[in-house]
């Protein structure tokens, strides 16, 4: 993983109150930090960050909108999928000596008293991949019809028929084992 300091938030400078940060996602964000194997082609994402600095407590939003291609679970052709989606985090300033680094706990993450910076790179990839349904199928038209590959819903049409057809049989066999018994 490369390091980058464009998602560290120095936060010991900061005035108090709502600070916002914005970033440009894209691939290379998921190859800088070594996530080149992911589903996701053409990402194209800004992320608005609200970082409100309290006292020993930080509330950070996430606001994601963009796109990304995405591979149809049903007929596996490519398709473009919008994302959008907001996530809220809590950081509080642990003052407990044996915190080495963060620790998180539900949407509350604890971090040493020493730390100066918070990287946000790490959340900003969960939350991107928590954006993201976990099946991906085309929509349908105005019409009602499926927007998937015709020709491979023909061919999954088939295949169900095939073994439907195979189960009545199966059924039948069955019987008539227990008939011959």
């Amino acid at each position: 993983m490369k390091k980058s300091r464009v998602f560290e938030i120095a936060y010991v400078g900061l005035k108090s109150g709502e600070h916002l940060f914005e970033y440009q996602i894209d691939n290379t964000f998921l190859e800088r930090l070594g996530y080149e194997g992911e589903p996701l082609n053409n990402l194209d994402c800004k992320v608005n960050l609200r970082f409100n600095k309290l006292t020993n407590l930080f509330q950070l939003d996430f606001d994601f909108n963009g796109s990304a291609v995405v591979t149809c679970d049903r007929c596996g052709d490519d398709m473009n999928l919008e994302i959008w989606d907001e996530h809220k985090l809590i950081i509080k300033i642990s003052f407990d000596d044996a915190l080495e680094g963060p620790v998180e706990e539900d949407d509350v993450v604890f971090i040493p008293k020493h730390e100066t910076v918070i990287d946000v790179s790490k959340w900003i990839y969960e939350f991107l991949l928590l954006s993201i349904p976990m099946q991906h199928v085309h929509g349908t038209g105005a019409d009602g019809e499926s927007l998937c590959n015709p020709e491979a819903l023909k061919m999954l049409e088939r295949f169900r028929e095939e073994q439907e057809k195979d189960q009545r049989q199966n059924i039948w066999k069955d019987l008539d084992k227990l008939k011959n018994n």
